[in-house]
């Protein structure tokens, strides 16, 4: 078995790019792919749902099926287990409150008297519309359902959709129906891939047009969204899932490893990397992935071979600064921090989805329950986009009213006007006729 093992300051630049680059650079050569889905759906509609379920899912639906009924909700929360139905509103509650928890914290409608007579401020409202993509690859994620559908519900979009590649008989898994319904979400569709993304962008017969689109999803789904950037605004970017596992010495090894694997396992293109300065750690939690990795089921076996010898790798760098000069490069989806000064190290870690702290925090905990939302930014995108939540659905309109003598105000503003070549802008300034008649208006009238 293949586990790359890097002394990074020894490695080749290639390697380098690759394993910071992970499957970005998949994602770029499918983009061609997805252009004739993409293509399909916007002139074809429900008739090319139907054909891409059949060639994608092996699924047999017709336009009147794309839509979950609500029978198929009832029936799917008779056919599951009670426990898993416990444990679903468990973790959904949590991320429920952390989420109103978020709520709480924006001031909806603000203002500042910025000078005499001049108040500015902000409106924060939601957008009109969403479209929320849940994966089903080799599973079903009903965790993803509530991650989405929780911050959307409780931002306040009054239409919220659902698209969920279809199981091979038709359906949509259970679990997922059952979530949905259980956050209040009812509009459910059976699209996957690339086609649901563009059946977002461009309305089908069955399923509405929506302003953004949310959620995790292949490289295909990425690329899709790429493609349709300029048709609807295609939320952060949510591609494979990665981590890296921050460590210096102190660290468990055999926890550690069992921590690299936790995002390993979801996909050949996932990348898991454990990024240390102490080599005794590094051989320790080397030593032990052979066979913790044989222990797992034959798909997962598989999938977690694939990474570790491809996006994922053990790196040994010389310091601990270097590994967090890394980290910050990198600007993980999952930063798991186990050192022994956390604390002073946390300031440091500047570009990370989530960054999770100690032993006790693997990412499976965060992934379906501690409260914070699993759907992050990857592909080094933590750069400059930050975990999904209630803002994600949310907009700011800029305020703005004069009630007081702004005349030395008015008359700079006016110079710069008519430097700039806008004598239109001057006028609507100089020539305004005042009407005695207005009322007043006072800052209160609107944040009261």
């Amino acid at each position: 078995m293949k586990i790359n093992f890097l002394r990074w300051k020894e490695t080749d630049e290639a390697t380098k790019k690759r394993i910071l680059r992970r499957a970005e650079t998949d994602i770029e050569d499918i983009t061609k792919l997805v252009r004739p889905i993409i293509d399909a759906v916007r002139d074809e509609g429900d008739a090319a749902l139907v054909r891409f379920a059949k060639q994608f899912e092996k699924a047999d639906l017709t336009p009147a099926t794309i839509k979950a009924s609500e029978e198929e909700f009832d029936q799917a929360g008779k056919r599951l287990d009670d426990d898993l139905k416990n444990a679903i509103r468990h973790c959904a509650d949590n991320v429920r409150r952390f989420h109103e928890e978020q709520m709480k914290r924006i001031e909806k409608r603000w203002m500042v008297e910025i000078e005499p007579g001049v108040w500015a401020g902000e409106q924060v409202t939601p957008i009109e519309s969403t479209g929320l993509y849940v994966p089903r690859g080799r599973g079903a994620f009903p965790s993803a359902m509530y991650m989405l559908c929780i911050p959307a519900v409780v931002a306040g979009v009054e239409n919220i959709a659902v698209c969920t590649p279809p199981t091979p008989d038709g359906g949509a898994d259970d679990a997922s129906l059952y979530t949905a319904k259980l956050c209040g979400v009812r509009n459910v569709y059976k699209a996957g891939g690339a086609q649901a993304i563009a059946a977002f962008a461009f309305g089908t017969e069955t399923i509405p047009a929506v302003k953004k689109v949310s959620g995790p999803g292949s490289a295909y789904v990425a690329a899709a969204k790429r493609v349709l950037a300029h048709r609807i605004d295609p939320g952060m970017p949510a591609g494979p899932s990665e981590s890296i596992i921050l460590c210096d010495g102190s660290a468990d090894p055999h926890n550690t490893a069992l921590d690299v694997l936790n995002e390993a396992e979801h996909g050949d293109d996932s990348a898991a990397l454990l990024v240390t300065p102490d080599e005794t750690l590094a051989r320790a939690v080397c030593a032990l992935l052979p066979g913790l990795i044989a222990a797992l089921p034959d798909e997962r076996r598989r999938i977690c071979e694939s990474v570790m010898g491809n996006y994922g790798a053990i790196v040994l760098t010389d310091t601990m600064d270097d590994a967090i000069e890394l980290s910050n490069a990198y600007a993980p989806e999952h930063l798991l921090v186990k050192v022994r000064n956390a604390k002073d190290i946390l300031p440091r870690l500047r570009h990370a989805g989530e960054i999770l702290i100690g032993e006790r925090s693997p990412s499976t905990l965060a992934n379906y329950g501690i409260g914070v939302n699993h759907v992050l930014p990857t592909g080094g995108n933590a750069h400059t986009f930050s975990a999904t939540g209630v803002w994600d659905f949310l907009k700011i309109s800029s305020l703005a009213f004069v009630n007081g003598d702004v005349s030395d105000l008015s008359a700079d503003i006016v110079k710069l006007a008519g430097y700039e070549g806008f004598p239109a802008h001057c006028k609507a300034v100089t020539d305004r006729r005042r009407d005695p008649a207005n009322t007043p208006l006072e800052p209160k009238d609107f944040i009261s």
